[in-house]
């Protein structure tokens, strides 16, 4: 026997190929289960170095998805110049109370270059 049959190889590449495209659609959409609100219009995303903060349906805040409080937050958004882009996630179930301290903290710091995502109705 002088060759080698690659046939199951490439088999098994194939269906190794699959489950990581599969894996990976998962993997880019995030960690934190949060159900967006549907607008009929979205906006184009920067490919530059955002802030992302999301708040899920119980209220509690992240940072690029690191669980953190609000005085933690605004720490961090001291730091920050303001023409830093900012991504804003929350569920739509969320406390709109919630919602508006996070904008007051972006005001305050004049981050104005902000994103609020939605899906698609």
């Amino acid at each position: 026997m002088d060759q080698i049959n690659v046939i199951p190889f490439i088999d098994i590449m194939l269906v190794l190929l699959a489950i990581v495209l599969t894996t990976a659609t998962f993997i880019s959409e995030g960690r934190l289960e949060i159900r967006l609100p549907e607008s009929k219009e979205q906006a184009q995303q920067d490919a530059e170095r955002r802030l992302e903060i999301a708040i899920d349906a119980d209220g509690n805040l992240y940072v690029d998805a690191e669980p953190l409080s609000l005085e933690q937050l605004t720490s961090q958004l001291d730091g920050l110049s303001s023409d830093t882009p900012v991504v804003l996630r929350v569920d739509a179930a969320t406390r709109f109370d919630r919602f508006v301290a996070i904008i007051d903290e972006l005001k305050a710091r004049q981050l104005e270059r902000l994103s609020i995502l939605t899906q698609r109705s």
